[in-house]
């Protein structure tokens, strides 16, 4: 504060001047970062690249029109289960005896409410589902059976489509997993060799300044009936804070869960006071504790990270200050 006194017709006059504060112009009002899966060279980038420019875009008109990250995150990863293009959804990949068995998650940083679901079979949208475990039940995780059988209730809501098992089979994971079934007739593990260890996942930074983040996944080709990954777990494939950041992973899943990636993060960032950039780099990079795959993430102050030590990820992001890229691979 500046005072100044000036004479005025035999008077003091008193003249106050405060600084003006504006707001940091890098600091964005809202942000949004997808991930597409990491692993190896695919086949359909340029079809991967069209689904993840509109998805974002329109992940971003919905921030830009002020809705939630939590309506944002499940609606982008919604797009990406309608896609072939991805495994997730539509273009999951084959378990070992040839069906088809899907992860999702979705938290909300606001009060670390999540809700996650496992090995479903006929709902077409699982992240929707997802939602529905922590809005509509105490938990936060079903499987199996009994996340059918929870989508059985929700029959009236539209959001919640069932579907036969074999719609989400495509011709060219059907043949990916006949290579992989033949190669790995007598052998369990090495699953982190498959051609695409990816998931879908997106996070998200509203103009009210609340995180969400929401992964949804295929799992690996070929696992073993049954088996559950990261994805569906928060802490390990999903979290979201809004005093630290919003995570969503892909990679192979063991690596994630055994090292509480996704939660990981945050803590570095609460406990160390480590800004997302290095938070995640010190995660993937951990040469005592490897981990392999990827990490999209947005911290509390709309700072967006994607990181992978895999031979690519399909990425995108996009922020209020005019930031908008899509990248397939490296």
């Amino acid at each position: 504060m500046r005072i100044c006194c000036k004479p005025a017709s035999g008077f003091l006059l008193l003249v106050l001047s405060f600084p003006v504060v504006q707001a940091d112009p890098a600091e964005p009002r809202y942000a949004i970062v997808i991930h597409g899966g990491a692993g190896g060279a695919v086949t359909g980038d340029a079809d991967r690249q069209a689904v993840l420019q509109d998805a974002l875009a329109a992940g971003e008109a919905m921030l830009k029109n002020g809705d939630s990250s939590l309506n944002t995150v499940e609606a982008v990863v919604r797009m990406l289960e309608d896609s072939s293009h991805f495994n997730a959804g539509k273009g999951a990949v084959c378990n070992a005896v040839g069906e088809h068995e899907l992860d999702a998650s979705i938290m909300d940083g606001r009060d670390r409410s999540a809700g996650a679901v496992g090995g479903v079979t006929t709902v077409k949208n699982p992240i929707s589902l997802a939602r529905r475990v922590m809005t509509e039940t105490p938990h936060v995780l079903l499987v199996a059976g009994g996340a059918d059988r929870f989508a059985d209730t929700l029959e009236k809501d539209p959001q919640i489509e069932r579907v036969s098992n074999r719609y989400f089979s495509t011709e060219a994971q059907t043949k990916k997993w006949l290579r992989e079934k033949k190669k790995r007739e007598t052998r369990d593990r090495q699953q982190e060799k498959s051609e695409s260890l990816g998931t879908v996942g997106c996070v998200a930074l509203d103009a009210h300044g609340n995180l969400a983040a929401a992964t949804s996944t295929g799992g690996l080709i070929n696992k073993r009936y049954g088996r559950i990954g990261d994805s569906p777990i928060p802490t390990a494939g999903t979290f979201a804070d809004n005093e630290t950041c919003g995570v969503s992973c892909t990679g192979v899943g063991e690596d994630f869960i055994r090292n509480a990636v996704a939660y990981d993060v945050s803590a570095r960032m609460a406990y160390l006071d480590q800004p997302l950039d290095k938070a995640v780099e010190a995660v993937l990079f951990d040469a005592d504790r490897p981990v392999r795959g990827g990490i999209i993430a947005i911290s509390r102050q709309g700072q967006i990270v994607m990181r992978f030590n895999s031979a690519g990820m399909a990425r995108a992001a996009a922020d209020s200050t005019g930031r908008h890229e899509v990248i397939v691979g490296k």
